[in-house]
């Protein structure tokens, strides 16, 4: 093998995505309950994917509130609703899994998604005995500010396992920015709902599925 572990970021590679619409509406309660019933759109939109810890400071600034405040709420809505999908299974594994499980190399999870989240998904679907770790991001302002492209959860993950050349498989240009502060090699796997994601950045190499990651780890492509 050229490496000795494997980490993978999970929605997007391990887990189909999350519908937008439930983190959406997860926002949207959360404004209530702070006291804001019917946000403008902009607000919703800027908590609602990819959010960075400015961004909710500059929406709660606009308030007067407390960022952490909201976004606990935020992100227990938002926890609950997909771990509702998982379980109604509207949030599956994708079909090629399976093929992760060959690889005999420690394999591990790292992921922005809430850790509650991603238990759920692993518990859910009875493969959490497959991964020595895995770690979602802290439901706080400090675990937002520890999520991708900071390396915090990346270097626990590796330390875990005990890895020395560590790769990181991940869909997302966060994904790879990421791994290379990390001082990792990267996989981008460009599945559909990234055919036409352009990165600024250059993984270590690019797949449409994780049935072609043996090779790479094998060092044949």
């Amino acid at each position: 093998m050229r490496y000795d572990a494997v980490l993978f970021d999970n929605d997007g590679v391990l887990t189909t995505m999350t519908d937008r619409s439930l983190i959406r509406r997860s926002v949207e309660r959360a404004f209530a309950d702070v006291g804001v019933p019917d946000p403008p759109d902009d607000h919703v939109e800027a908590l609602t994917m990819g959010v960075t810890p400015g961004r909710l400071e500059r929406v709660t600034t606009h308030y007067d509130f407390d960022p952490e405040t909201l976004w606990q709420h935020r992100d227990r809505y938002a926890t609950r609703a997909q771990q509702r999908a998982v379980e109604a299974g509207d949030k599956p594994l994708y079909g090629d899994f399976d093929e992760i499980l060959d690889v005999s190399l420690p394999r591990g999870i790292v992921s922005s998604n809430q850790h509650p989240t991603v238990e759920r998904i692993l518990e859910y679907n009875d493969v959490t005995d497959h991964f020595e770790t895995y770690y979602g991001r802290e439901m706080s302002v400090e675990g937002l500010r520890r999520k991708k492209p900071a390396t915090y959860y990346l270097d626990r993950a590796v330390e875990d396992v005990g890895a020395d050349n560590p790769v990181y498989v991940g869909d997302s240009e966060s994904d790879v920015v990421a791994a290379e502060n990390a001082g990792m090699d990267s996989v981008f796997v460009r599945r559909e709902h990234r055919w036409d994601h352009e990165l600024s950045v250059e993984p270590f190499a690019e797949i449409e599925s994780l049935t072609e990651l043996p090779a790479v780890l094998e060092g044949e492509r």
